[in-house]
């Protein structure tokens, strides 16, 4: 069987991994083959140190879902670099990315629906991102989850406002956060307490294994030949 290997952007949140690892594992559970992660920094192993160890485990073949939902500097330049230099240890082929399509739009209405309360305003919150293409798409994800849900929401980047714009959101009305987050990680935990004054703010849990399903459709897409986007 072909491994999957998952990437990640890597985070120096204590808990982040532990998020990755169980995102993998569901994945891989749901195609029945071998799982590792990979991180592209600040966690343990690298793209190449997980290529090794699969390798080890006598793998000889592995696919490579990026854990980021934009196309933008890491997906263009860092991805394609730990490619070639992990090849060099286990042929690897590299899946989409989990992007920012419908099936996104979709997991992130059934978590509002399943975990906000029915008077809150929704907060989609991604880290951000400087391109201008994958902004706008984010906002596509934003329209895409009010129609689902029926409830109003709202876009608001870590990066770009963040807990600031948070906790003068939350004073004016009550809001549930629905973190664009594939893990922990230390930009979501400042958003966390900037809602902590506010009792009415609610917040959902990173997407985490929410996510397998679309870590395993990249999975088979790549394996049977469709090109990644």
């Amino acid at each position: 069987m072909v491994a999957l290997l998952t990437l990640s952007h890597g985070s120096r949140h204590p808990r982040a991994r532990d998020g990755v690892r169980a995102l993998t594992t569901a994945a891989a559970n749901r195609l029945g083959v071998t799982g590792a992660d990979a991180h592209l920094e600040f966690d343990e192993p690298d793209l190449e140190g997980a290529a090794r160890h699969l390798a080890s485990l006598g793998q000889d073949r592995a696919i490579v879902v990026p854990l980021l939902f934009t196309d933008a500097f890491h997906a263009r330049n860092d991805v394609p670099t730990h490619m070639r230099a992990a090849a060099e240890s286990l042929p690897l082929t590299r899946a989409s990315s989990i992007g920012l399509g419908e099936d996104l739009v979709g997991v992130l209405a059934e978590q509002a629906l399943a975990d906000a309360p029915p008077h809150a305003h929704l907060v989609i919150y991604p880290v951000g991102t400087s391109d201008a293409e994958q902004a706008a798409r984010y906002e596509g994800v934003r329209g895409g989850v009010e129609k689902r849900t029926g409830r109003p929401t709202s876009l608001i980047a870590a990066t770009r406002g963040g807990p600031n714009t948070l906790a003068e959101r939350a004073a004016q009305t009550p809001i549930h956060l629905l973190p664009l987050f594939v893990s922990d990680g230390l930009l979501l935990d400042q958003a966390r307490a900037a809602l902590h004054p506010f009792p009415e703010a609610t917040a959902s849990q990173p997407l985490t294994t929410a996510l397998a399903d679309i870590v395993a459709d990249r999975y088979r897409a790549a394996l049977e030949g469709e090109p990644h986007v």
